[in-house]
């Protein structure tokens, strides 16, 4: 059994409210809150359902009130009685959100689950969301006292966009309908009903109107967003619990036929069962207990970024007449969509490490559909149906995708039938595409940039200003340009001979030859960030971009200056957690991550530490130091540690640049956990044997 501690009694109080838990339901759905129940999110709810598009994911069973009758006629809570942990007069509740019962908080197969001492009776309680439905099942069962307790279940509720400001109107009226045990509530169409039974002993429901007027979400108010909003309440649901009888609050937007399909312990089984044999078939390699846990929470946490996307249901149709599903990465939760360049970076570590290459597949065929002169998209907004493409790398990344799906399949049939598609890309960048994206004719490199627009992965904007524009030839780009080419060359010598790739190679050699020329910054031994920028000059600002010119599987620069690069990364961006987005001396160097959204894009790029970039520093760490596989795995122990805090079971998107390196931005990033759970697996002493390594 894969368990992770998150709290015990006698840790740090704060820990309740500042961890968090995550679960999700494979269409890009989740439950989401803090151990403590106490709401600090507007993404914090029970049940975020994904519907069809336009809608998107949608906000439908906030909170839960939960409160027992002893036999001796005592009430004691399990959590907060508000959301936000306060009284209606703000102040805050005393006995710690009445959590005070709590003595464990614990994952279980990446599923959280909270264990209470009620002074002789020990309870628990799990929640789960059924995959592939937007259903969740919050279950109690007495593991131990004689006798039996008396539940109350109060939900509260505001339907909303997961994204939508809490100060957004609640929407009434909300219809309510019960029948027997089947209870709906129902908003304006074209809003699905929240439909809500529970399963148990001795169920009763009482109406009793609530409403919670000024509910606080402190983590809202901290980054500068609306922050207080109602939550109303229809009444509560009455269910006996003892140790023989658990109990089982359902609510589902699915139809009723396949809410009552499976009973709670059923699907309980199913959904433990699902995450085994996501382990089971993982490729993991055999190492201590310790190793082989991490190694195995990091799979299922990137499992909760596969996802069969509920919106797109014309995509989803046209998949299955090719006799394919549609699937996608969602880059990160709670407020990401899904995005090319995210997709990419993370297919191996997500997808691939993990055994699930059809999926992988599939992945690659829904983005290669989307291609639209010469780019795939940027991202998908919410509940849209069409992406946008302002992104100068995202194509390029799916370039080194294909690559590494064939390094782990060889799977010759996908490659014939995508290499039309690689060579139109090609063509399209050599003859100039979108935004600037062209390959200049005087040296072969290639270049981007447009007024107003953010193409790099480092795409903080706000309100028009462009942080970091990066515009003209930068290093990633053209050492992914460079990648390109060369595996290009490759899969066309392989299919048609090497006549057929002779263009290709020529092109790549060319931009080799440009890029060691005119990247190289003597007088620093490092790489410029970006050269050629409009108006002339070349940025010398040190960042981890240069990085990809040695970690990528083709390496544009020269074998010589490898050394120099990575050493001087060590020295000046290295942390526990990842590397900083900016040297400490450059004068826009900022040393935390935090207030409001200007602010915090002002720093997201300057300094900003990012979970994922300790994926290519190992892999270029290995080529220059290729005897030093455990010092390499040494560099992990920050994130692995990072793992019990935070998100639990993940990886947080980005940290503040300095110690103690706060977790910050979204608390589980696809890219953090594919490039986390890759290292660690490549830094192995038994990781399988692998063709064409970075």
């Amino acid at each position: 059994m894969i368990q992770r501690i998150g709290w015990r009694r006698g840790d740090s109080a704060e820990a309740l409210v500042c961890r968090e838990w995550l679960v999700t339901n494979g269409l890009g759905g989740y439950a989401s809150g803090t151990i403590a129940g106490v709401a600090t999110r507007r993404y914090h709810g029970l049940l975020v359902a994904a519907l069809p598009n336009p809608l998107g994911r949608t906000m439908m069973f906030n909170h839960l009130s939960e409160q027992l009758r002893l036999p001796n006629d005592k009430l004691v809570r399990l959590g907060a009685a508000r959301p936000d942990g306060r009284r209606d007069d703000g102040t805050p509740e005393s006995n710690l959100f009445g959590a005070e019962h709590l003595i464990e908080f614990r994952l279980e197969h990446g599923l959280p689950v909270w264990t209470f001492d009620l002074g002789g009776f020990v309870l628990e309680k799990r929640v789960l969301l059924a995959h592939m439905q937007n259903t969740v099942h919050v279950t109690y069962r007495l593991l131990a006292g004689e006798g039996s307790l008396r539940l109350s279940l109060r939900p509260a509720v505001h339907f909303r966009s997961h994204d939508a400001p809490v100060s957004q109107a609640l929407g009434e009226p909300y219809t309510l309908t019960l029948v027997a045990d089947r209870f709906e509530l129902s908003a304006t169409p074209p809003l699905p009903p929240l439909r809500m039974r529970t399963v148990g002993q001795n169920q009763r429901y009482v109406f009793e109107h609530e409403r919670h007027p000024h509910v606080t979400y402190r983590t809202e108010e901290a980054r500068g967003y609306q922050s207080h909003g109602e939550l109303w309440s229809h009444g509560h649901f009455k269910v006996v619990v003892d140790r023989d009888h658990p109990a089982t609050l359902v609510a589902s937007t699915e139809p009723w036929e396949t809410l009552i399909a499976l009973r709670p312990p059923q699907a309980e089984r199913y959904e433990g069962d699902r995450r085994q044999r996501l382990v089971h078939i993982a490729d993991l390699p055999p190492e201590d207990e310790r190793a082989v846990r991490t190694a195995s929470e990091l799979v299922l946490a990137a499992d909760q970024f596969m996802i069969a996307p509920a919106g797109r249901i014309e995509d989803a149709t046209r998949a299955r007449a090719q006799g394919e599903e549609l699937r996608t990465v969602i880059a990160g939760y709670h407020w990401f969509t899904d995005w090319g360049r995210d997709t990419m970076i993370s297919l191996e570590g997500l997808a691939l490490c993990t055994g699930r290459a059809q999926e992988a597949r599939w992945i690659l065929h829904s983005f290669s559909h989307y291609l639209r002169d010469g780019l795939i998209p940027n991202m998908f907004p919410e509940g849209a149906q069409e992406g946008l493409y302002h992104t100068a790398d995202a194509t390029l990344w799916f370039f080194h995708a294909v690559d590494r799906y064939l390094a782990y399949t060889d799977d010759r049939a996908t490659l014939r039938q995508f290499l039309p598609t690689l060579e139109a890309i090609v063509a399209a960048h050599v003859a100039g595409t979108r935004f600037g994206i062209r390959v200049d004719p005087a040296d072969g490199l290639l270049s981007q940039g447009q007024e107003g627009y953010q193409l790099t992965w480092m795409d903080a904007k706000c309100d028009g200003w462009v942080v970091t524009p990066r515009r003209g030839k930068t290093v990633e780009i053209n050492a992914l340009w460079y990648n390109a080419l060369r595996v290009l060359e490759r899969w066309l010598a392989e299919e048609r001979g090497t006549d057929a790739a002779a263009d290709i190679r020529a092109a790549a050699q060319r931009a080799r030859a440009s890029f060691n020329g005119r990247f190289w910054n003597a007088e620093a031994g490092c790489l410029y960030d970006v050269v050629d920028q409009p108006g002339g000059g070349d940025d010398p600002a040190f960042r981890p971009n240069q990085l990809f010119a040695v970690s990528l599987p083709n390496p544009v620069l020269d074998r010589e200056r490898w050394k120099a690069v990575v050493d001087q990364v060590a020295e000046k961006l290295l942390t526990p957690v990842g590397l900083r987005s900016l040297a400490r001396e450059h004068p826009d160097y900022k040393p935390t991550y935090h207030g409001d959204l200007r602010t915090r894009d002002a720093a997201y790029h300057q300094g900003t530490v990012w979970s994922w970039l300790i994926g290519p520093y190992v892999d270029a760490w290995l080529k220059v130091y290729p005897d030093q596989a455990p010092q390499a795995r040494r560099l992990l122990a920050g994130l692995e540690a990072h793992v019990g805090e935070g998100c639990l079971g993940s990886v947080s998107e980005v940290f503040d640049a300095e110690a103690p390196f706060t977790p910050r931005g979204c608390i589980a990033q696809a890219w953090g956990v594919a490039e986390l759970l890759r290292a660690w697996i490549r830094t192995s002493p038994h990781r399988p044997p692998r063709s064409n390594q970075p």
